[in-house]
């Protein structure tokens, strides 16, 4: 079928608002949503494999900060999101909705392809991360530009009354894309493949990246069959677009004071919602739950297609009621139920660890002014020159909850599991190789270490006898060191992935036709996008990195969720106060 809606400017202006193009309606949004689904894919691919890109690209680091390191990698991609609003939001105003997703779409699927395609740390070394921080930031920066064209071209080719409706469809599109990825992931990891898990790690995770170069030829192949918006192609053929997009959308207070608005009265909660959700959940079943990755990748996109249809309800619903009262209550809902959530879903997903929490609580008294943070993003603190810091170092490799007790001045830290306490080895008292085996006998003692298998002499190197595994207290007393799968109670995890998913939908179904309803045309393309990518890809796309670093900061695992409980919170206040409804509101002007 021609996707050609209306070949003049002029028929466009003669149509009234409610019969455009209806008969094209599926197609654009089809067309549209597809390759966005496709740009979230190749997006949200680096987040479900933050495990193994931090072991090919970050070798060398402790295992906290690799992982917390590699999720700042992720992140890079968010922080220039917006400024690729800026860019293409201006080109967008000034040129077209449909041209600038052309390029975005074609900027994504290449930076992606190319992260298949890049050697390993172990390769040509620091390279490695680099050209991987290079392209997740050209990715972020596609992705700036993607969304507000997307939603803009959808929602200005849809009816006043079912803007809410149509828009959900790209709202959809960010989980569809992150299930898409998922599915992927758990089909090439699956021994069924003949792939497996082993080979997955080694080389096998290149094979999601490099099926994106399918995906970029799909995606550009339907969009390259669309035409302009009509409202655009209206405000051309009548000279009232804006000549200087950029200044008109934030120089002017009027306009400032809207996006001023729009980001703290609605998109900052969205933003927290969603990436704690979606994206924060998956992290914390694999880090701190221990749950096999292949494992928790299922659990969770069975939550994702069970919430999907929402995506969809709640926009249709906003068409009834309002963008106002859902997106409100979304942001109630998470403010006031994220910690007991998750403290649901430890008990669910890894009782054994609830168990060991509850019964044997691990405590940490130590004098503070001794005590340093265990995110070192350099990988050069050794976490040895005081006793709180070889015990935190200890509890943080092993990813194990604690409690801080401060400790008179000058006081050796000690660890309490239930009621058996050690005493840190003291730095002053030992050095060199001295220092390393106190701290090896003290780590032992309580986390445990694997059995080391005897070595032969090789040339000038001694042979290295055998030693067995030893037992540590924490597993005396039932700390796990992986989720027994046979324990996961799949019913009631699912249930609460799924709630999560259900607030997500709540606060981001609505959210694209609330922005396009504020703005008006001229410089619609830019002014929802900025604080849209400022929202999503600093306060959301930072919080996987922000809330593991405050669990290795503080030793509680739950802490980080204090980060999307007071902006969610924060959003509500404001947005009850400031913000304004929309869904009546013709955006033709």
């Amino acid at each position: 079928m021609d996707l050609h809606l209306h070949d003049t400017p002029e028929e466009v202006a003669a149509l009234p608002q409610h019969h455009r193009a209806t008969h094209d309606e599926k197609l654009i949004i089809t067309a549209s949503s597809l390759g966005t689904v496709f740009e979230w894919y190749d997006f949200y691919l680096y987040g479900l494999l933050t495990a193994i890109i931090a072991a090919q690209f970050l070798t060398g680091l402790n295992p906290t900060t690799s992982f917390i390191m590699a999720l700042l990698v992720f992140a890079a991609g968010f922080i220039v999101r917006p400024f690729g609003a800026l860019v293409f939001g201006r080109i967008g105003d000034l040129v077209g909705r449909r041209y600038t997703f052309i390029i975005t779409l074609l900027v994504m699927g290449l930076s992606t392809f190319l992260v298949g395609c890049l050697p390993t740390y172990k390769t040509v070394g620091v390279a490695a991360p680099i050209m991987l921080v290079v392209l997740r930031m050209f990715q972020g920066l596609a992705l700036g530009g993607e969304y507000g064209g997307a939603a803009t071209y959808v929602a200005e080719h849809a009816p006043n009354n079912k803007r809410g409706f149509y828009t959900s469809w790209i709202q959809i599109t960010a989980t569809a894309g992150l299930a898409m990825a998922l599915l992927i992931v758990i089909l090439v990891r699956s021994p069924v493949t003949g792939v497996g898990e082993d080979a997955f790690k080694a080389w096998g995770w290149r094979i999601p990246y490099l099926i994106s170069g399918l995906f970029l030829v799909v995606g550009l192949w339907l969009r390259l069959k669309l035409h302009e918006s009509p409202v655009f192609q209206k405000m051309k053929a009548e000279g009232t677009s804006s000549k200087k997009p950029l200044s008109e959308a934030f120089g002017e207070w009027k306009n400032l004071k809207i996006v001023l608005i729009a980001f703290f009265g609605a998109i900052a909660g969205q933003a927290v919602v969603w990436y704690t959700g979606q994206l924060y959940a998956m992290f914390f079943l694999e880090k701190m739950l221990k749950i096999d990755g292949l494992q928790a990748n299922t659990l969770l996109i069975t939550a994702l297609l069970m919430g999907a249809p929402f995506f969809l309800f709640f926009g249709w619903l906003s068409d009834k009621v309002g963008r106002k009262p859902i997106i409100m209550a979304g942001c109630a809902l998470a403010a006031l139920t994220l910690f007991p959530t998750f403290h649901a879903l430890t008990d669910a997903a890894n009782p054994a660890l609830a168990k060991a929490l509850a019964s044997a609580p691990v405590k940490v008294a130590a004098d503070p002014a001794e005590c340093s943070s265990q995110f070192d993003p350099v990988g050069t603190n050794k976490f040895d020159t005081t006793s709180c810091d070889i015990v935190k170092n200890a509890l943080a490799k092993a990813g194990i909850n604690y409690e801080n007790v401060a400790a008179p001045a000058g006081t050796l830290a000690t660890i309490t599991v239930g009621d058996k306490a050690f005493t840190a080895p003291d730095p002053a008292k030992v050095s060199g190789d001295d220092k390393k085996k106190a701290i090896a006998a003290f780590t032992a003692s309580v986390v445990g270490a694997p059995a080391v298998a005897a070595k032969p002499a090789e040339g000038d190197k001694p042979a290295v006898a055998a030693k067995p595994a030893v037992v540590g207290e924490l597993s005396k007393v039932g700390y796990p060191t992986k989720a027994d799968p046979k324990q996961i109670d799949k019913p009631k995890v699912i249930g609460l992935l799924f709630y999560l998913v259900l607030l997500v939908t709540m606060v981001y179904g609505p959210i694209a036709a609330m922005l396009v309803e504020l703005f008006p045309s001229r410089i619609r393309y830019t002014s929802m996008s900025l604080p849209y990518h400022i929202g999503n890809g600093w306060l959301g796309g930072l919080l996987p990195a922000i809330g593991f670093a405050m669990v290795a900061a503080n030793g509680n695992i739950y802490h980080g969720f204090w980060y999307p409980v007071i902006v969610a919170a924060a959003t509500l206040v404001l947005g009850l106060i400031f913000l304004p409804e929309t869904f009546k509101r013709n955006i033709d002007d």
